[in-house]
């Protein structure tokens, strides 16, 4: 793990914001497309909002969240919503957004479906993850009911998760799908999150499952 402290909040967002554009870009160069994956929540959004304004060829660019509440885009607690809101604007209003919501009862009646749409841009080119204070990443929650299958190995690259601490069920890329990415990046702030990331490194994959992307992963963090 590489681990980067910052002096104030702006000055992260925009060298992660910068960072982010500076791997996309030589993606987009060497290859002709790029993918960019992403958490929802209200932490990340203002590296989204300096990223939807950087040029990058983005009708090149597939952008998908790393997982998603199964609910619709009208709901005040979709990702998907904040993703359009935050960083699908702009510039990056060009990118493909791949979905990991279709309308179902459900999120194991769409698994198949949106799994299929995602492996395409496979593997990811620059992945974005935050971290709970339970260091929880994606939607990969210590107690959830299929957490040791979406961490081991031979896990399918999305998966439907319940647990208590998520609320409504999730869909989530597992940690194979994650681990496997070119570029990782964590976004944290706070003396919490800094706590639980060093308390993570002691623990077992089940009980701080952060730690299946903790070896390839860069750390930002700032108070």
């Amino acid at each position: 793990m590489d681990f980067v402290s910052y002096p104030d909040a702006e000055m992260m967002y925009l060298a992660l914001a910068k960072q982010i554009a500076s791997e996309l870009g030589a993606f987009l160069r060497r290859d002709g497309h790029a993918s960019l994956c992403v958490p929802g929540g209200t932490t990340p959004g203002p590296v989204f909002d300096t990223l939807s304004g950087v040029d990058l060829d983005w009708p090149n660019v597939a952008v998908f969240l790393n997982d998603e509440r199964w609910v619709p885009e009208s709901s005040s607690r979709s990702n998907t919503r904040l993703l359009r809101e935050r960083l699908l604007r702009g510039p990056a209003a060009k990118a493909q957004l791949v979905p990991l919501y279709a309308p179902a009862d459900q999120p194991e009646e769409m698994l198949e479906a949106l799994s299929a749409g995602l492996k395409p841009h496979l593997p990811i080119s620059v992945l974005l993850l935050g971290m709970g204070a339970d260091m929880h990443t994606a939607s990969l929650f210590p107690g959830a009911d299929l957490l040791e299958q979406a961490l081991a190995p031979d896990a399918p690259l999305l998966m439907a998760l319940r647990a208590e601490a998520a609320g409504e069920p999730r869909i989530t890329l597992s940690a194979p799908a994650l681990k496997s990415a070119f570029h990782t990046h964590i976004l944290i702030k706070g003396p919490e999150k800094r706590a639980a990331l060093e308390r993570a490194q002691s623990l077992s994959i089940t009980e701080a499952p952060v730690r299946a992307v903790l070896d390839v992963a860069t750390v930002h963090w700032t108070e």
